[in-house]
């Protein structure tokens, strides 16, 4: 078997700006034969995060959107790195997925990232990793190639008796369950609840009919030790 190389690929997706990548494989959770995914994060700067400690701001919606430029080229250019190896790859851009009733994607970034062991899902039901918190931006790829080297999964949560997003978050939204892969999305958030208050947030204070808050992010300890190790450094 020819195997894709996880140290040449991850290697050229970081010198391309990738804050964290990662190679899962996702067997069982396979997407029409790709059982196999790059995982991806890019972070959000610190000032931006920094920003929102009172809402969204215009810097975090333009933010936003320049990471998820940044991440449609990342994972673009890992399928086309697949591809010349002669297997099939799917980038999931945000020009080519298709949102799903309740907002669900057919392979959520998270769970590729999670299965690569970039990090757990927080009782925010975001992706928080050791490295930046949950002030990050996810991006992955499907693919039938087979990688050297995967990830280990991470199949728990590591927030332990934190509440901090619980606590703040603006629609109340956050139920404070601790995550697992057998616990549901709903299990952790009532997702109407938040869109509501992040598109009320939103028109208030950045004057965009989108979904966006922050508060959830900017509050988790993980996030918080990012901000200041940066600050240090």
């Amino acid at each position: 078997m020819n195997f894709l190389s996880s140290e040449e690929l991850g290697g050229l997706l970081r010198e391309m700006g990738a804050g964290l990548v990662g190679f899962a494989d996702m067997t069982g959770l396979s997407y029409d034969g790709l059982d196999h995914a790059v995982a991806l994060a890019v972070p959000l700067p610190i000032p931006t995060v920094q920003g929102i400690e009172n809402g969204p701001t215009r810097d975090y919606f333009e933010a936003y959107h320049a990471v998820n430029g940044k991440l449609n080229q990342l994972a673009e250019a890992a399928a086309e790195y697949i591809q010349s190896k002669g297997f099939r790859a799917v980038a999931q851009t945000t020009t080519s997925v298709v949102e799903h009733a309740g907002y669900r994607t057919a392979v959520p970034h998270k769970t590729c990232c999670t299965r690569a062991g970039l990090g757990w899902i927080g009782k925010s039901a975001l992706l928080v990793t050791p490295e930046y918190g949950s002030a990050v931006r996810l991006s992955s790829v499907l693919t039938d190639g087979v990688f050297d080297r995967t990830g280990q999964p991470i199949g728990v949560s590591r927030c332990g008796e934190c509440r901090n997003c619980t606590e703040h978050c603006p629609g109340h939204a956050i139920h404070g369950n601790l995550w697992s892969v057998s616990v549901p999305r709903e299990k952790l958030v009532d997702v109407e609840a938040c869109r509501k208050a992040a598109r009320k947030l939103a028109a208030e204070r950045v004057h965009e009919e989108i979904t966006l808050c922050g508060k959830c992010i900017q509050v988790c300890p993980y996030t918080q030790a990012y901000l200041r190790r940066e600050e240090k450094a």
